[in-house]
């Protein structure tokens, strides 16, 4: 009877530790679910799969999106019999940064998606649109986006292909986004019947964040960063004698259009952007140092913004030949990047090394425009030091008074920035035309960075559209 009692006894201790345990598991679980949907509540409403979207859509219509000078970008429109339809005023003009909500989401449309869908009407109004059998107004969502900017960035980049970024330096707001072949999202279900017939269509890529570029001379900023920290005290004393060519063992750098800059500085061989200086830099340049550089650039990583992009890309190591590492001094060779990276990157230069994260929502109002969230300008941190910054600036400010960019100098405004020409096939002839700068130099405001597809050299065909942008960013302040 004792052991029968023992044997009872063992028995309900298992049950009541097993018991326990899973008690135990449960409580971890509730608590984890508790915290992912708290911290990742916009995911889970956004997942395709949510049925909880549907159930909010069928409640409340599309909040409106609207520009930062208050320009309506989306919005719903409903008739007498509530059928909504999503309208864009502007058409083709803000297609891939404002994006579209049917066929899938995209742009703003993707990002704000959460806040369209929800209502912070107050409960009277609830009360009153159940009554009268119609929806709540979904909020509103404000952007960053400069509707006179953004015209003029797309009227520049015209019929080429391409795209434009422009941010605030100091805040890291998204002012205009362009990317060019463009569409119409009032048109989107066509565009997707298109598409099918035509699987190589690009027409829906945002190139600003989703295309990679080879960066040609632009990257030369980061080639001489790394070679000013590497050479801290003398590299004001370099110099060079350019016969046009740069050539190590069998390998041979040409310089744009066989230029011969004849003697130049560190300065003169970046405004003048010359291929033949920067193979002979980067020869001379510590490949584990350089691969740390690119590490604090964000080469290879994820960049610290909401938009869909991709990562650039760049690998360093002692395995690259001769000819190899003379073609990633002067931003050719296997280097890629994004327009929306390097236009990061310029911004940090313009910013005393300190990196804002671009951001294009400004803030959340419901239908009093009451504000339900904003959105403020926040750091990502160093990318490099204030005084690398300094001298980069003065770098990219020859570019504009001596060299490249010259027809960005003359203007109301001082300007900085870089020029690139990026071959992309084995026909030397074609290649990219790049830009990226900022302006005032003396108190930067404003950073363009643009690419210009097979168009030519930055100088010819980048530079223009800059000044034409800075142009109607200064005459809008007046």
């Amino acid at each position: 009877m004792a052991e029968k009692q023992s044997k009872t006894a063992k028995n309900r201790h298992e049950i009541l530790v097993t018991g326990g345990f899973f008690a135990a598991v449960f409580a971890v679980l509730i608590v984890y679910l508790g915290y992912v949907t708290a911290t990742n509540g916009q995911d889970i409403i956004n997942n395709s799969y949510n049925t909880r979207q549907k159930i909010l859509l069928s409640r409340n219509y599309r909040g409106t999106i609207y520009a930062g000078s208050g320009e309506i970008l989306a919005e719903t429109t409903v008739d007498g019999a509530q059928n909504e339809i999503r309208n864009y005023p502007y058409g083709n003009l803000f297609s891939h940064i404002v994006g579209y909500s049917t066929r899938g989401r995209m742009g703003v449309e993707a990002l704000a998606n959460y806040y369209l869908i929800n209502t912070s009407t107050s409960l009277a109004n609830k009360a009153a649109n159940d009554i009268a059998g119609v929806k709540n107004p979904g909020d509103s969502v404000h952007t960053t986006l400069d509707v006179a900017i953004q015209q003029a960035a797309d009227n520049e980049l015209n019929i080429y292909r391409g795209a434009v970024v422009v941010t605030e330096v100091s805040t890291g707001k998204i002012l205009a986004l362009v990317s060019h072949p463009d569409f119409d999202p009032n048109e989107i279900e066509d565009i997707w019947e298109s598409l099918l017939e035509n699987e190589d269509s690009s027409v829906l890529l945002n190139r600003a964040t989703q295309g990679k570029y080879p960066p040609g001379s632009t990257f030369k900023i980061v080639t001489a960063l790394e070679y000013i920290r590497e050479n801290p005290d003398t590299y004001t004393q370099y110099s060079f004698d350019c016969p046009g060519y740069f050539k190590s063992g069998n390998s041979r750098i040409n310089c744009y259009h066989g230029t011969n800059h004849g003697q130049v500085d560190f300065e003169r061989s970046f405004a003048k952007s010359c291929n033949s200086s920067f193979a002979k830099i980067g020869m001379s340049l510590d490949r584990d140092s350089f691969s740390e550089t690119l590490e604090d650039l964000l080469f290879n990583e994820p960049l610290p913004l909401e938009l869909p992009c991709l990562k650039s890309s760049l690998r360093m190591s002692e395995e690259l030949s001769v000819n190899e590492m003379m073609q990633t001094s002067i931003g050719q060779g296997k280097t890629q990047i994004t327009p929306i990276h390097l236009n990061m990157i310029t911004c940090a230069i313009a910013n005393g090394g300190n990196l804002m994260k671009p951001y294009v929502i400004d803030r959340v109002e419901n239908d009093a425009g009451r504000i339900v969230k904003s959105f403020r300008p926040e750091s990502y941190g160093q990318l490099i030091s204030e005084e690398e910054a300094e001298i980069l600036k003065g770098l990219m400010t020859a570019v504009v008074e001596n060299g490249t960019a010259k027809k960005l100098s003359g203007r109301e405004y001082t300007a900085a920035g870089k020029t690139g020409s990026a071959e992309y096939s084995d026909v030397k002839e074609d290649s990219h035309a790049w830009f990226t700068g900022f302006a005032p130099v003396e108190n930067p405001e404003i950073c363009v960075t643009i690419i210009v597809e097979g168009a030519g050299s930055g100088g010819d065909y980048a530079v223009p559209i800059a000044r034409r942008i800075f142009d109607a960013y200064f005459n809008g302040k007046k």
